[in-house]
């Protein structure tokens, strides 16, 4: 190159804000709706003892479907991120619930 034309300068670019994206998007929505259906459904339904579903075995059946959906989307390759966003909520889902699970038996002494 001659000393006439130097090569042009590269400006530098700030780094993109930090967004939530579709992984963090999978967690806020999957514990978000796990902590609806298992603590919000109770109440409006006016305690444990009131309900008829929810209990025993059943329990586990929206886990179920929501651990199905969850898989089918992490492995499906344009919605891998949303996918494992929601299976780490349901790990989140889990730890928490234990805690709080065993906090509430420790207080009545079981």
């Amino acid at each position: 190159m001659s000393k006439d034309n130097p090569p042009p300068q590269k400006e530098e670019e700030e780094p993109p804000e930090p967004a939530l994206g579709p992984m963090g998007f999978g967690i806020l929505l999957g514990t978000t709706a796990l902590y609806a259906l298992y603590l919000g459904v109770p109440i409006v339904f006016g305690g444990p003892y009131n309900m008829r579903f929810l209990t025993g075995p059943s329990a586990f059946v929206p886990i179920a479907g929501y651990l199905a959906i969850a898989i089918i989307l992490a492995v499906w390759p344009p919605t891998s991120r949303w996918g494992a966003g929601l299976l780490i909520g349901l790990g989140i889902f889990t730890l928490l619930g234990g805690g709080v699970c065993v906090g509430a038996l420790a207080q009545m002494g079981a």
